[in-house]
């Protein structure tokens, strides 16, 4: 059994669906399907049970999954002992504001946990640069929000979240179940300083232009709602400052939680990283 071959049954798998699969693998489906009918063959036993809905796993799939979980950690150990073997490794990671989201903690556990001997740099970044500056060179590999130019990058989704709108707790429209953008046409948004990515710069002024403070970071945010009433857009499920509430925004598509590094990049331990941090993402639900 080739270790590819083992990583795509493991993320039908794990996702229970091929076309799932094969987006998280970054392939098309075809080749995806016939890797796991060889496979199949190979072991001369089903591994999933198929319907229109997707995949469940027979018996005999249960426990490959679980070998092959095995047998894919200990390969990257491998590589990363082979590669400590020359020098202390280093990963740095851009994180865009989300240091007291649970899964990171998840992850920051499960990381030491298999790569004990890894030193992990972290470069905290605002909201000017949703690549934390991946594009520049200062981090490996980056935990963010999409969307945003992917030019010659990688992206995997680790979750999507669900937008609400900040306002003040005394706002009158603080008191609704749920708002529409075009209901906030007339109200000020914060914006970010020129030059931001486009794609970033529309997604959290709800499409379309806006006038208000710029602003830079999360706790500028925060200020320029507390002292002037300024709308913004924020992720639901995240603790707000007293004398702030938030509303949840409908017709809007979530706002998706990511993994970006940089195409082409070989380095085990990026690759490593991802797959732990879509593990420690999935343990919650996403809409």
């Amino acid at each position: 059994m080739e270790l590819r071959t083992l990583r795509y049954f493991v993320a039908v798998a794990e996702e229970l669906h091929f076309g799932r699969a094969a987006t998280r693998l970054h392939m098309s489906q075809p080749p995806l399907s016939r890797a796991v009918k060889q496979l199949e063959a190979d072991v001369g036993a089903l591994l999933f049970t198929r319907s229109p809905a997707g995949v469940t796993l027979t018996p005999v799939g249960t426990v490959l999954l679980d070998e092959a979980r095995s047998l894919l950690d200990h390969a990257d150990r491998v590589r990363v002992r082979v590669s400590a073997a020359a020098g202390v490794a280093v990963v740095t990671v851009g994180i865009l504001g989300e240091g007291t989201d649970p899964a990171v903690a998840r992850l920051a556990a499960a990381f030491r946990r298999i790569h004990p001997g890894v030193d992990i740099r972290v470069r905290d970044t605002d909201l000017t640069d949703p690549t934390c500056g991946l594009r520049a060179g200062l981090v490996d590999v980056a935990l963010t929000r999409a969307p945003f130019d992917a030019t010659a990058l990688t992206v995997r989704e680790l979750r999507s979240d669900r937008v609400g709108v900040v306002l003040r707790a005394d706002d009158p429209l603080a008191r609704r179940d749920g708002l529409r953008p075009a209901e906030l046409g007339d109200r000020r948004w914060f914006r970010f300083p020129q030059g931001t990515d486009p794609l970033w710069q529309s997604y959290w002024n709800g499409g379309r232009p806006r006038e208000g403070p710029v602003v830079r970071a999360v706790q500028e945010c925060v200020q320029a709602v507390l002292w002037n009433g300024t709308v913004g857009l924020a992720p639901l499920g995240h603790d707000l400052p007293a004398g702030l509430a938030v509303v949840p925004l409908t017709g809007m598509e979530p706002s998706r939680v990511v993994a970006v590094w940089n195409e082409g990049d070989t380095n085990p331990l990026i690759r490593s990283f991802v797959e732990i941090a879509t593990t420690a993402y999935r343990t919650e639900g996403s809409v």
